[in-house]
């Protein structure tokens, strides 16, 4: 029976104390101003650098819809748009709205993006997992989403994917196998 007590009056202490506050509620918001921001909030740059700015822009990524096709949708990134941060955010999948939409990724969501860069108009990527582990229709999906994502970002001429350094063989949408694989040879998929 004591413990029982114990707990109840500890509960009340708890209910009694959740409802105190330190800071007192103002009902209306205190505009700040200008003149007394100490920390540079509402400087056009950001704080602490040397006038850094940073500016963002849509770049589409592309995913798997409802039919099976690959569509693309807007993702927003750092100006000026590189490989890896496009891709970094292609991995990240779909947003809630777009998974209620039915929109789904081909792409593992444990798939870890090493490196992505631009050399020459060709795309190189390095993972730390083949795609070869997946089945061939998700497998065709997803180097689908990578290489028309990495066209819009700059690999015009196509993409290398490599694993621990090794180039691998990219299966395309005729069947055949090849190390650098274009836009061209993924535009069957398309909505």
């Amino acid at each position: 029976m004591k413990s029982v007590r114990a707990m109840l009056l500890i509960v009340l202490g708890a209910l009694v104390l959740s409802g105190c506050t330190f800071v007192s509620p103002d009902a209306a918001p205190v505009r700040i101003p200008v003149s007394t921001d100490p920390y540079g909030l509402f400087n056009q740059t950001i704080p602490g650098t040397n006038n850094a700015r940073v500016r963002f822009i849509h770049q589409p990524v592309y995913l798997v819809d409802a039919t099976g096709h690959l569509v693309p949708s807007s993702r927003i990134v750092p100006l000026p748009p590189t490989l890896a941060t496009v891709i970094g955010q292609l991995l990240l999948g779909p947003t809630a709205i777009e998974t209620s939409a039915g929109y789904t990724s081909a792409l593992p969501t444990n798939m870890v993006l090493v490196s992505a860069t631009v050399r020459g108009q060709i795309g190189y990527f390095n993972f730390a997992t083949p795609l070869s582990t997946l089945r061939k229709a998700q497998q065709l999906l997803a180097v689908g989403q990578l290489v028309l994502t990495a066209h819009d970002v700059g690999a015009t001429t196509g993409i290398i994917i490599k694993v621990a350094g090794v180039a691998q063989r990219l299966l395309m949408p005729d069947g055949a196998h090849a190390t650098l694989v274009s836009q061209k040879n993924f535009e069957s998929l398309l909505n």
